[in-house]
């Protein structure tokens, strides 16, 4: 797969409690982009933030949370990001969902990592 130039970047906020059909979310969602050769997602876990409904979730130690923030990024094409919408859509609960185009600068992979 070839990605360079005029990209969008998908960006999921849920929290790392939630879940769809028993599995973590962001493993879901990232699961699906993968079935759905999308060309790559990343899950980064915040040490703290808040939401809609304001209640700290951090790693403290006398504040210890179970639901820290998790951030799925997904890059690629603004037609096979819209394509996804849809399968994000019917798993997420609460969440936020932003969309900015990006420009690609360089997306490579050799061939001695391909298996890895």
């Amino acid at each position: 797969m070839r990605l360079e130039g005029e990209a969008q970047l998908l960006r999921v906020f849920i929290g790392e409690s939630d879940k769809w059909q028993g599995r973590p979310l962001y493993e879901a969602i990232v699961l699906k982009a993968r079935e759905l050769h999308l060309a790559g997602a990343t899950v980064l876990r915040g040490p703290m933030g808040f939401g809609k409904n304001s209640r700290l979730h951090t790693v403290k130690i006398l504040r210890l949370s179970d639901d820290l923030p998790i951030i799925i990024e997904i890059v690629d094409t603004e037609e096979k990001i819209n394509a996804f919408l849809p399968c994000i859509d019917e798993m997420m609960g609460d969440g936020l969902i932003t969309i900015e185009k990006v420009r690609v600068i360089r997306y490579s992979a050799s061939d001695a990592n391909a298996g890895a």
